[in-house]
């Protein structure tokens, strides 16, 4: 439930009054984790003696409300901001020190052992981590299975190959769909490659990555507390201190893997809507489910509106790429100062990714449907199976028969038998199917 009451202070104001830019706030789900981490490092500063035990607790406690999502209207601040993310670190900070009754300082008490340098970095790791996790890696994985399902479903379905947007050798519908399937398959490999890397946040390296001014036990036992209460097991201390706090390679690192994976999709949307182009005037081998009115002035049009929101989607992520790659490049020495920026992209990328995989799967890919005429038709049509009979006949004759094949519009067998091809060969070699199975058959 929202709180009516403000609760942030005159940092929190001032930073209002100076960023109106966007009108757009800093991700919920990063706010919530700078909750969770200082509801934590309240707990690990009572523990170690820093922090009075019942003041810590009375911070847990708050932090655990905004962790709750009880006090997201607390959070006005504008995502484009100072680059280290100090405003919105010192809105918690004041929000925190409200819900207390301000028994705790925002700075003094809230932000022991912390500071924005390595705080709000890590807040915008951990939910990185969090939502490709718990929702992208589940929507690239119920968007596989249904790729797979009807992978299975047209194996029998043999259609025309393409290739340069020509004929080729004939192929089964299966078998494209079993590459959309594995294409997803790979890019969830490459996304969960990268978050051994999320995972390492720099929790601990106060301003510069030295750790002044903090317990040197402080940063495992916050550790410790996030992955106990997350169940993330990929939370871990960095490599270095001074990596982790001078640049944010392993959120590029994720955005390069969404960036593949937009890429994927897009290949993928474009095949089956140009598949399913026609009814009548275009390839005609797939049949779409019939969403919605495709016009309001063409009577019974029925367009491709799915794969068209996934290609926009995909077009959005590697546009967010973009300004997280350059995002990532402008930091010098201890600080990288583009955070925001970085997480507002980031984080809209993982969530346009499952919204839209989802999509795809439900209101696409299960209901979609083999046009068998059409793809019978293509099959039969296309000049490119006289590639079968190179081995027999060789290339040249081979290249003969489709061009006068072509050229004069009648059958391939008819000027494959009058150019001297024995009629049993040609029917034995010949067979659609077994030439869709290449050295599988």
């Amino acid at each position: 439930m929202a709180t009516k009451k403000r609760l942030y202070g005159g940092e929190t104001a001032k930073a209002v009054e100076n960023f109106p830019i966007s009108g757009e706030t800093v991700p919920v789900s990063v706010i919530r984790w700078l909750a969770a981490i200082k509801g934590a490092a309240a707990t690990v500063n009572g523990e170690l003696g820093k922090l009075d035990p019942a003041l810590a607790e009375k911070i847990a406690a708050a932090a655990a409300e905004i962790r709750a999502g009880e006090h997201d209207n607390q959070f006005p601040i504008d995502v484009f901001q100072t680059g280290s993310g100090t405003s919105s670190n010192m809105n918690t900070n004041e929000v925190i020190s409200a819900l207390t009754g301000g028994a705790a300082h925002p700075n003094d008490h809230v932000n022991m052992g912390q500071s924005s340098n390595d705080v709000f970095p890590s807040a915008v790791h951990l939910a990185a981590l969090e939502e490709t996790t718990r929702t992208l890696l589940p929507a690239l994985t119920k968007l596989e299975k249904s790729l797979t399902k009807k992978a299975k479903a047209f194996e029998d379905v043999v259609k025309s190959g393409r290739t340069h947007l020509m004929d080729a050798v004939p192929v089964t519908l299966g078998q494209e769909f079993a590459g959309y399937a594995a294409q997803i398959r790979l890019a969830k490999e490459r996304i969960e490659a990268t978050l051994p890397h999320v995972g390492q946040i720099p929790l601990g390296g106060t301003a510069t990555g030295t750790g002044l001014n903090t317990h040197p036990k402080f940063a495992a036992g916050v550790r410790k507390i996030l992955i106990k209460e997350s169940k993330l097991r990929a939370i871990a201390a960095p490599a270095d201190p001074f990596e982790a706090q001078g640049n944010r390679d392993a959120l590029v690192e994720l955005s390069g893997a969404l960036k593949v994976t937009a890429v994927s999709l897009t290949k993928i949307a474009q095949d089956i809507a140009l598949m399913g182009s026609g009814p009548r005037a275009g390839i005609g081998e797939l049949f779409l489910p019939e969403l919605q009115k495709g016009s309001s002035i063409m009577p019974g049009k029925v367009n491709p509106v799915l794969p068209e929101v996934v290609l926009q989607v995909a077009a959005q992520v590697i546009g967010n790429d973009t300004a997280i790659t350059i995002g990532g490049m402008q930091g010098q020495f201890e600080l990288n100062v583009r955070i925001p920026l970085i997480a507002r992209n980031l984080l809209q990328s993982i969530q346009l990714l499952s919204t839209a995989s989802v999509a795809f799967s439900e209101k696409c890919i299960d209901g979609l449907k083999a046009n068998k005429a059409g793809c019978d038709a293509s099959a039969g049509n296309t000049l490119a199976t006289a590639t079968a009979l190179n081995e027999a006949i060789g290339y040249d004759l081979a290249t003969v028969i489709v061009k006068k094949a072509t050229s004069s519009g009648r059958p391939l067998r008819d000027v494959a038998l009058e150019e001297g091809v024995d009629a049993e060969l040609y029917d034995k070699t010949i067979d659609l199917r077994k030439i869709a199975a290449g050295n599988q058959a």
